[in-house]
């Protein structure tokens, strides 16, 4: 029991490359939670949407784990805002290509996903465990922005799943304020790849370098970034460098590393000699990075999690935050990191002069940071609190089905 198990992530493909459009920390969190059941015996196959045309439709990772891509009448990219019109026609193409019959648990990724798991959760009577990756209501809360569709069908997901998994204390809380207490919420948090970690001889960034590693988009707080390493850059009296990884190939112009926004561009004028857009990274050249600055800088507006602080943390090096959503748990503040108010540049700019001025506390940080992220962000210890959940309700299956 609970040897093979179906994940569902509509629009995060496990093996696209990181820093896409629609390729981040979900994409991570589904391949290296499959590796982590993998490494204990536990077959995966992920379903996702064939979004890249070049990629054969199953390909195998892992020992055993395999992704299978569905095309539900589009092959190539499609934003996930217009997927929900597909999922009939992705539910009855999975159920051509794939023997769900064979399957003992369907963990899904991501609201759409959810409600491909709840159609095979009543037409197969199969145990459905569900992973937000992000909510609505946060998104409400941080931004403003009602989407009602998604709202109506994440309380329907909630309460319809066998198991909901938080990913921290103050996402569990959110659910059940949401969809109400009688949610089957498990607290697990995220881990790693094993390539973070400290290096051996981790030296001083001279000049005080910052990193950010994400979607460049407004709500991941890009352009309070930029605000904020403009009022450093201009107060500091000191030179500094600022490394933007991530976006899509298509939104850095990678002969003057700069990007393709205009938006941006204007935001990043006079500091051109200062910040540099590298665009998407493997994990290994994140983990590089990580290790070379003065800290990784995660201004979202909101977070379920925040892949990208528990990453730099791993590596030994201090995260500054906005004190928001997931964030709060994930990064301790002035034991692991700095949290600051989300949005405010003026703050974040001195928290970045704190840490870039006094290399005690920096490394203070940095030593306890990796300490936490030993404890907090295992996978092999992720994946085997997760195996045991899915041994628990598929006992209650079979024990249902030794009743009839």
């Amino acid at each position: 029991m609970g040897k093979k198990i179906l994940f569902i992530s509509d629009h995060g493909d496990p093996l696209a490359k990181l820093g896409g459009k629609q390729s981040g920390g979900q994409n991570n969190y589904v391949k290296q939670l499959a590796l982590a059941l993998d490494d204990k015996g536990i077959k995966v196959d992920v379903i996702t949407h064939w979004s890249n045309p070049e990629a054969p439709m199953k390909e195998e990772f892992g020992k055993k784990c395999s992704v299978i891509r569905i095309a539900a009448g589009h092959k190539g990219y499609v934003p996930k805002t217009k997927m929900y019109r597909m999922l009939p026609a992705f539910f009855e193409e999975i159920k051509e290509k794939v023997q769900l019959e064979t399957y003992d648990i369907v963990h899904t990724h991501y609201w759409l996903s959810g409600l491909l798991g709840l159609y095979v959760k009543k037409e197969y009577d199969m145990p459905l465990v569900h992973t937000s990756h992000s909510l609505g209501v946060a998104k409400k809360e941080a931004t403003g922005k009602v989407e009602k569709r998604r709202l109506q069908a994440e309380k329907m997901i909630l309460k319809g799943a066998d198991r909901v998994i938080a990913t921290t204390p103050n996402e569990k809380d959110l659910i059940w304020k949401f969809a109400g207490e009688d949610v089957k919420v498990e607290i697990s948090s995220i881990g790693v790849d094993p390539a973070f970690q400290p290096y051996a001889k981790k030296k001083r960034s001279i000049p005080p370098t910052f990193a950010f590693a994400g979607r460049l988009e407004k709500t991941k707080g890009i352009y309070t970034l930029l605000d904020a390493f403009k009022h450093f850059h201009k107060y500091s009296r000191r030179e500094a460098r600022l490394i933007i990884a991530g976006g899509g190939e298509e939104d850095v112009d990678f002969s003057k590393k700069m990007p393709n926004n205009p938006d941006l561009r204007e935001m990043v004028k006079g500091m051109e000699n200062h910040v540099e857009f590298i665009g998407p990274q493997s994990q290994v050249e994140l983990a590089e990075l990580f290790n070379e600055v003065t800290s990784v800088i995660v201004p979202s507006y909101y977070e379920s999690f925040g892949m990208v602080a528990a990453e730099a943390q791993a590596c030994g090096t201090p995260v500054i935050a906005s004190d928001v959503g997931g964030l709060k748990n994930v990064v301790s503040h002035r034991e692991s990191g700095l949290l600051t108010e989300p949005k405010c540049s003026e703050q974040l700019s001195m928290a970045m002069k704190e840490l870039a001025q006094d290399n005690t506390l920096a490394k203070r940080l940095g030593t306890q940071a990796a300490k936490r992220a030993r404890i907090h962000f295992n996978w092999s210890e992720i994946a085997q609190q997760m195996n045991q959940m899915y041994e628990v309700l598929g006992n209650v299956r079979n024990h249902a089905y030794v009743g009839d």
